[in-house]
């Protein structure tokens, strides 16, 4: 089934941000983008590049106006200690929510039920909390965050202009394409 246009469930989670403990709530998320990108455990092995990928490329999110929320199931405690000790993990800015009730993996239908942790999940959430885009990978698979920068922009120009869309590699200022059926066969 898919998870396109689904809104996201109610959520409220303790996260680490930047040397400080907050709670993150669906209220927090809704009125701007959002990029969830779940990973199965802190101090593990692909996640820590992950995570550098996406913090190398935080200030290109932010100016798109898309907050980054990575998520394993793993407590806030244990997301601070891994910044702590982590050069690659030290360099994250965005907030790092912790989900060990499974609240949020759950929803987003990431949970690996049986291992109790998240698959590598990431989601283009939209202002109105509706998912636009998503992947999930299979552990030993790290993602690109700037193929995911891209989507994120690419979901953003549909929704401004509803009535072009994206044609594969499209980026930002390239041509789009409006579908007619003066286009069906054309391409």
């Amino acid at each position: 089934m898919s998870l396109i246009n689904k809104e996201i469930a109610d959520f409220s989670v303790q996260a680490y941000q930047n040397g400080d403990f907050k709670t993150v709530s669906r209220a927090d998320v809704l009125g701007k983008w959002g990029l969830f990108f779940f990973y199965p455990a802190d101090f593990t092995f692909v996640c820590p590049t992950e995570l550098e990928d996406l913090a190398n490329l935080y200030d290109k999110f932010q100016e798109a106006g898309c907050e980054v929320y990575s998520v394993s199931t793993d407590t806030h405690f244990t997301h601070r200690a891994w910044h702590e000790t982590s050069e690659r993990i030290g360099k994250v800015r965005y907030p790092m929510l912790a989900d060990p009730t499974h609240a949020l993996s759950r929803d987003f239908e990431v949970l690996i039920e049986a291992d109790g942790l998240a698959e590598r999940g990431a989601f283009i959430v939209d202002p109105d909390g509706r998912i636009q885009v998503y992947q999930v990978n299979a552990g030993g698979i790290g993602r690109n965050a700037e193929e995911l920068l891209r989507l994120l922009q690419a979901a953003q120009f549909v929704r401004e202009h509803g009535d072009q869309v994206c044609p594969a590699k499209w980026q930002p200022g390239a041509e789009t394409l409006i579908p007619s059926l003066d286009l069906v066969g054309q391409l």
